[in-house]
């Protein structure tokens, strides 16, 4: 059980052919896209210019509306501030040689197929996707003039239904009342329903006493439960160029015990979380940069961005240059365009944006200047040697980051060791076990919390 299909890029507009946009911007945004969300055991890969091969052998066919995010993503990118409508997808699942045969199609033969025309090849199953809809087309020739066919069928039906349905009915109502008198011989099934031997409702003593017994211990239980710890906490946020703490990074406990989730849906609603918990912490504690987290690909959805602004609505905007929105999730080839958006969706609530990044080859040089504020590299290597090799990658494009003005940090530092070789190689902000314990509260102060590897130490 293996669904395979082909996912292909159409430009729409008939003013934007595919030269004026270059293909590469759009396989770049198609690539980092499939390769943050097609996630194991999940498969993609490009096959030809715009073209894509998905697989998941977990399913027997593929969720065409999962692209629709996809489709938005490439309007906005590619054609910012034109109204939707200049880019469509579509998808074509079937064997693998016919998918093969779908990523080979001219953009004329596909326009066809997005036509309903169907096209001279194997049979399929085919979507055209957009950022608002989710549409089938017929895959062959037959199929289309079958569809066709059905629709004209269906269409006369329709009609010849309107005209003839409404003078039926006062018969058939009639009908129905003259045979009413047949039917009354029923009255004895009401006698069927003796059943109301349940009447005497043996239940209603049993719950005369014992129900109000149990409320007061059920009571006195909660009274002396402890109260169930918040759902977030906070990492300091050291400075090893100034040796001190500078300010806190709210997170999820959860993160504790086991990696956060891959479903945007999930991930967002954790980001809401910590949003209202740091809108809270904001009144007690006055000290310090607080770092707020945003996913990437929720931040780049209308849903999930009125989602964010009905929490920062809330937000005081005094609180404002203390604030620094940390972006997680940031693919590599993350493209400027939406980095660029991020930044104007943020900026009033944040004073900073900072974006997280797993490869610590991070192509910055690419970035125009004040874009972003620091790029922070999250370890995440099996082994401290692995750990170490992140850090020394990452600090080896250190010229690159001073000439555009872009901080480095380092989060998820998890011994001294790999403390000592961010502060030999000149990183100045770090976070994670080996810098404070996870904390109820924000730091207080710039000496208020003690360096976790030196308590091991």
């Amino acid at each position: 059980m293996t669904a395979i299909c082909c996912l292909r890029i159409l430009f729409t507009d008939g003013e934007s052919q595919p030269g004026e946009v270059p293909k590469h911007k759009a396989q770049g945004v198609a690539d980092a896209f499939l390769k943050a969300r097609w996630r194991k055991p999940r498969k993609c890969g490009a096959v030809a210019p715009m073209a894509f091969v998905l697989a998941d052998n977990r399913v027997e066919h593929l969720d065409p509306s999962e692209m629709q995010a996809l489709a938005a993503e490439l309007e906005k990118v590619l054609f910012p501030g034109r109204p939707i409508g200049q880019i469509a997808l579509m998808t074509f699942e079937g064997d693998e040689q016919a998918v093969l045969k779908f990523a080979a199609l001219t953009q004329s033969e596909l326009a066809g197929l997005m036509a309903g025309e169907g096209y001279e090849g194997p049979a399929g199953r085919v979507h055209v996707v957009t950022a608002d809809s989710v549409e089938p087309r017929p895959s062959t020739r037959e199929e289309a003039k079958t569809f066709a066919e059905d629709k004209a069928s269906a269409k006369k039906q329709g009609l010849t239904a309107a005209t003839t349905v409404a003078p039926d009915r006062p018969a058939k109502a009639a009908a129905s009342v003259s045979t009413l008198p047949v039917v009354e011989p029923a009255p004895p099934v009401a006698v069927e329903a003796p059943p109301p031997v349940v009447a005497p409702a043996a239940p209603e003593p049993a719950k005369v006493e014992p129900a109000p017994a149990a409320k007061p211990a059920a009571a006195a239980a909660k009274i002396s439960a402890p109260p169930p710890p918040a759902e977030t906490g906070w990492w300091g946020v050291h400075d090893l160029t100034q040796a001190t703490f500078v300010g806190s990074a709210i997170a999820m406990r959860s993160d504790l015990i086991g990696p956060p989730p891959e479903d945007d849906a999930k991930l967002l609603k954790r980001d809401l979380v910590c949003l209202t918990d740091t809108q809270a912490a904001l009144k007690s504690a006055a000290y310090g940069e607080i770092f707020v987290p945003f996913g990437f690909w929720n931040l780049t959805t209308p849903a999930s961005q009125e989602a964010y602004k009905s929490r920062l609505s809330r937000y005081p905007l005094d609180q404002q240059p203390r604030l620094t929105a940390t972006i997680y999730a940031t693919p590599r080839e993350a493209s400027i365009g939406m980095l660029q958006q991020m930044r104007l969706f943020l900026k009033g609530s944040f004073s900073r944006m900072d974006v997280q990044v797993t490869d610590p080859t991070f192509p910055i040089s690419g970035l125009p200047p004040e874009l972003v504020d620091t790029v922070t590299l999250v370890l995440n290597g099996e082994t401290e040697h692995d750990r170490l090799k992140q850090i020394l990658k990452f600090v080896e494009r250190k010229s690159a980051y001073v000439a555009k003005e872009v901080g480095q940090a380092v989060a998820n530092v998890g011994s001294a060791v790999e403390l000592e070789a961010c502060k030999a190689a000149g990183i100045a902000l770090v976070r994670g076990p080996a810098v404070t314990e996870f904390l109820d509260k924000p730091v207080a102060s710039p000496d208020g919390a003690v360096l976790a590897a030196a308590n091991a130490a």
